[in-house]
């Protein structure tokens, strides 16, 4: 077999979900250089990052090939690898996320990978729950574990999403004290999973709910972008050796004037008073196996908010946008 079922989109104008369309056996599988290995993937899951990049208008004409298969996580079985890919076995189950930009993502049959962005799936561990690692669990990862010790106190802009509820288990993991924003409708699954303190961003004005608490923060942790302020009055709560690490923020172009207001607009002119860091995820197959090894333990527990079939895949999107999401969404490409 040469070809294989895909879902694409030649442009994602007015939403990438009314843009996608299923390719039956109409797309090659991708071919895999020296140093990467084919994967089958038996489930992907979403991240905003799927459909914000696309809809980026002239930036996404730039980035974005077309036509486009959308999807960077996913779990699945290794049916073939480079002459220099030797890390993983043939038939062997990994789990991971696909990183390049030639737009052959994860909502496909086969996808190819380089070796430092897919780990081995632990023994024991659910396809669903290993799918949904990759971008936010990592994600998360190196948004808390360089900045903490035990005993710090975190706070976590956007508790329940894909990243959040990541974040929340890996801060406690560590040993710190875990006050997030969510609404009252996930404040229980928040607790459930070890966050000490709920703001609800509903009822309350999150800013002053901070500065009220004073600066006893280490690392504030931003999966939203909302308030804007929010990083320019973080003196008000994070410690004079406090970080703010930005994940999240609004699609479009407000992306990346949120991000430039905040890392470019001096203090004495309005600007933050703390460090400030855009999270860029960076790959790394020790740390994806890690976060495998902390769920296999039950250190950490998969949250999954809805699965869908694979013909599925707009709805699954739409449900994404909502951001209303409790975790991650998962699609089944594989049939059990």
């Amino acid at each position: 077999m040469s070809t294989m079922k895909a879902w694409q989109f030649k442009t994602a104008n007015g939403g990438i979900e009314k843009n996608l369309f299923l390719s039956d056996a109409g797309v090659d599988i991708p071919k895999i250089t020296d140093n990467e290995v084919l994967v089958e993937v038996y489930a992907a899951a979403l991240n905003p990052v799927d459909y914000k990049l696309p809809e980026m208008g002239l930036l996404a004409k730039v980035a974005v090939p077309s036509p486009c298969t959308p999807g960077r996580d996913f779990c699945g079985k290794v049916v073939k690898r480079g002459s220099k890919a030797n890390s993983f076995e043939v038939g062997e189950m990994v789990f991971g996320a696909y990183t390049a930009t030639s737009g052959h993502g994860s909502l496909a049959q086969y996808v190819s990978v380089t070796e430092e962005t897919i780990a081995s799936m632990p023994e024991g561990l659910q396809v669903d729950d290993a799918a949904g690692i990759g971008v936010a669990g990592l994600t998360a990862y190196q948004s808390i574990k360089p900045y903490v010790k035990d005993g710090d106190k975190v706070f976590i802009n956007g508790g329940s999403g894909g990243t959040g509820v990541f974040c929340i288990q890996i801060a406690k993991l560590l040993g710190c004290h875990v006050t997030v924003t969510c609404s009252s409708a996930n404040a229980d699954l928040c607790k459930s999973i070890g966050a000490d303190e709920i703001i609800d961003y509903k009822l309350v004005d999150i800013v002053n709910a901070l500065q009220e608490k004073g600066q006893v923060f280490k690392l504030a942790v931003d999966n939203v972008g909302t308030p804007a302020n929010l990083y320019k009055v973080s003196h008000n709560f994070l410690a004079p050796d406090g970080q703010f690490i930005q994940v999240g923020a609004s699609s479009g172009i407000g992306t990346f004037a949120h991000v430039a207001s905040n890392m470019f607009v001096p203090s004495f002119l309005g600007g933050g008073k703390r460090k400030y860091r855009l999270e860029i995820t960076k790959f790394n197959t020790e740390e994806l196996a890690e976060i495998g090894k902390w769920m296999k333990e039950g250190k950490i527990q998969a949250v999954t908010d809805s699965t869908f079939d694979f013909n599925d895949v707009p709805k699954a999107f739409e449900k994404l946008r909502t951001g209303r999401t409790k975790g991650k969404i998962v699609v089944h490409v594989k049939k059990n």
